[in-house]
């Protein structure tokens, strides 16, 4: 596939900057129910921590359960947008489900399909972004990306906490206004956003045979294996809101820690994703782990809002210094006409490691608590720095020139 946008321009093409926006009020949407959703089902449906901890779980094997077919799909017939809007269709209208949800399981299959929804988009999302986007400033255009995500996860849960503060935590009301966004990112999604005719694929089958795995060099899998550490690394945002909860934040502001994890990483993910097009990648995600570790001590012993506060800082700079990068590194690794199925894989191996991570956090939380899971989370982290070194050297990433 092929966009004339990117052929000889050294700047981001519009449909790049609406492409952030689609996922600027996605994020906000999810943000509204997302803050709050942990508490909502803890202190209002009676779940547990543990149950939590396998909703968590299983959203992610959903999400990646399809990540991987929809990069592929899109490869074969050439074209992301649809593949793309298919994905935010099933969100949105799935978001219908959370203020009418009146038992744990309702809650379960609302947060499983939206996490459906969203393996469906992101693969094709991110290729269809690379296609756009010139190799001398890829990093720069998913940091954008990036950047748009998380304003939408700061705006959402201070939309959620102004709300609950009117209506007198009235958790429903703020799941019934946060499907006003979602909507919206569709509307801009299916009427502003174009694609030019792409290139057509010779093979039509949906398969992924051996000799396509081939053609993706090893810095495309040592990005696959960073990035499945930092994710085993970093479990569910959920675990940040029940932190906040654990130290007795009322359930009217515990959305701001996410207020507060995604305002750094917002504030951080386009710099350092310019930063990631200049430098070696090497050390970004070095230092990036260093952080990591330090939100995770910092998270793991807080017993004060000041405190818990800056350790959801600090895991939003680390987020916002890896997750350009990693999915530049992708880009870059991946031949033009593999690029959905490259970010399939991808997400596919981070999704595996979500699930993975999230059902260990809430069974490590109810044995215990946040001391023994945010340790384990550093424990996990420290793995990173090992594997920084595994590529060769003439494979490293070099600065532009």
């Amino acid at each position: 596939m092929h966009s004339s946008e990117t052929s000889h321009s050294h700047s981001l093409s519009p449909n790049v900057t609406l492409l952030g926006l689609v996922s600027l009020l996605t994020a906000m949407s999810s943000g509204m129910v997302y803050g709050l959703l942990p508490v909502f089902l803890v202190n209002v449906l009676g779940a547990s921590i543990g149950f939590v901890g396998v909703m968590e779980g299983a959203a992610e094997a959903a999400n990646s359960a399809m990540r991987l077919l929809s990069g592929a799909v899109s490869d074969r017939v050439g074209r992301r947008k649809p593949v793309v809007a298919f994905g935010y269709l099933l969100s949105a209208f799935n978001k219908l489900l959370f203020p009418v949800a009146e038992s744990v399981f309702v809650v379960l299959v609302a947060r499983v399909v939206d996490r459906f929804g969203k393996g469906i988009r992101d693969a094709p999302r991110d290729a269809f972004i690379a296609d756009l986007t010139p190799t001398q400033i890829r990093g720069s255009g998913f940091g954008l990306r990036a950047a748009f995500y998380t304003i939408g996860f700061v705006l959402g849960p201070l939309a959620a906490i102004g709300l609950m503060a009117l209506s007198g935590d009235d958790f429903r009301l703020v799941f019934w206004f946060a499907i006003l966004p979602a909507f919206g990112a569709l509307g801009i999604l299916l009427f502003a956003v174009t694609e030019t005719s792409g290139r057509r694929s010779g093979n039509h089958a949906l398969r992924i045979n051996l000799r396509d795995l081939s053609r993706l060099a090893s810095p495309f899998w040592w990005a696959i294996s960073i990035a499945s550490l930092l994710s085993l690394a970093r479990f569910s945002p959920a675990f940040l809101v029940l932190k906040a909860s654990d130290i007795g934040i009322d359930a009217a502001f515990v959305p701001l820690i996410l207020v507060f994890t995604h305002t750094v990483y917002s504030a951080a993910a386009y710099p350092f994703g310019v930063l990631a097009d200049r430098l070696d990648r090497r050390l970004q995600l070095g230092l990036a782990t260093a952080v990591l570790i330090t939100a995770d001590i910092v998270l793991g012993t807080a017993s004060s809002f000041l405190l818990t506060m800056l350790g959801a800082a600090l895991w939003g700079l680390q987020m916002g210094m890896t997750d350009g990068l990693l999915a530049a590194a992708v880009a870059d690794a991946a031949p033009e006409d593999l690029r959905g199925t490259a970010f399939g894989i991808y997400q596919l191996a981070f999704g595996i490691a979500a699930f993975v991570a999230s059902g260990a956090a809430g069974a490590l939380w109810s044995v215990g608590g946040p001391k023994l899971v945010f340790g384990i989370s550093a424990c996990v982290a420290a793995g990173v720095v090992p594997t920084l070194f595994l590529e060769s050297q003439k494979n490293r990433h070099r600065p532009k020139l």
